[in-house]
């Protein structure tokens, strides 16, 4: 009897039970979990494996065949899946012709194969997700704090009134009044063309919500003066009044003419 009770008390047998129930768990929730989620994972990887397809037909010639890109177009490895999903969901690309900016034009893809693309380069290395419906949900958003921070951080390229403005060389920041929520919170994570990045640890998710509160504001709110000249402010609107009011005397002076004869 003590020979067992010694033998039950023996640290090594301890450890191999324990080693040992570890194995029989481990496998059992290895069984478990392997049943049902294999299809989902099948439908991931064909999706992927067409937007390769797609990818090949259209976006290797500048990109490169593995997109690590090229002296035509940059590498997308590490652009992540939101990246793709902006600049191809807004027509952005593939890019027409070489300019200054890639210009918003008619999209070319459906919505599964812009998903697809965006899969396949997310699949390359770790970026940039494409935002949840959680994300861009700005209903709770407080619309003041939003304008505050796109006053600091936006206005300076798309105007205050997010109208858009001119930048150097050519360049442009666009107009947003036609813009979506997803579009926009896809652009301030990804900073396509001349706009910084915007990551969580800049603006946070809720900022980023307030920012889209107020832009939707912008593009809702009605005119209750009249013509609202782009809300570029006192500027545009004085350049308007000087414009008619000359207008008008030089259509004066042309009828006094030829009243005159």
């Amino acid at each position: 009897m003590k020979f067992l009770a010694a033998r039950r008390r023996n640290p090594i047998v301890a450890l191999g039970l324990l080693l040992f129930a570890l194995v029989v768990v481990g496998g059992g929730y290895a069984v478990v979990t392997e049943t049902q989620p294999a299809t989902a994972a099948m439908g991931s990887q064909t999706q992927v494996e067409d937007g390769e397809r797609l990818y090949l037909e259209g976006c290797s010639s500048c990109h490169g065949l593995q997109a690590e890109g090229t002296g035509n177009g940059p590498t997308l490895i590490g652009a992540g899946a939101a990246a793709v999903h902006f600049q191809v969901a807004t027509g952005r690309m593939p890019l027409a012709a070489p300019g200054a900016q890639a210009p918003a034009k008619e999209v070319i893809y459906t919505e599964s194969e812009i998903e697809a693309m965006s899969a396949y380069v997310a699949s390359l290395a770790p970026g940039p997700a494409i935002p949840s419906a959680e994300q861009i949900d700005f209903a709770d958003a407080d619309v003041a704090e939003g304008g505050v921070l796109f006053r600091i951080n936006c206005a300076q390229c798309h105007q205050a009134a997010g109208q858009g403005g001119a930048l150097t060389q050519g360049k442009y920041a666009p107009s947003l009044m036609e813009s979506t929520p997803q579009e926009i919170y896809e652009a301030m994570i990804t900073g396509p063309e001349n706009m910084p990045i915007f990551a969580d640890s800049t603006l946070q998710v809720e900022e980023k919500q307030a920012i889209l509160a107020y832009i939707n504001e912008l593009q809702e709110a009605p005119s209750p003066g009249g013509l609202a000249l782009g809300r570029l402010g006192p500027v545009a609107e004085g350049l308007f009044l000087w414009t008619a009011v000359f207008a008008a005397l030089i259509a004066a002076a042309v009828w006094i003419g030829i009243k005159a004869r």
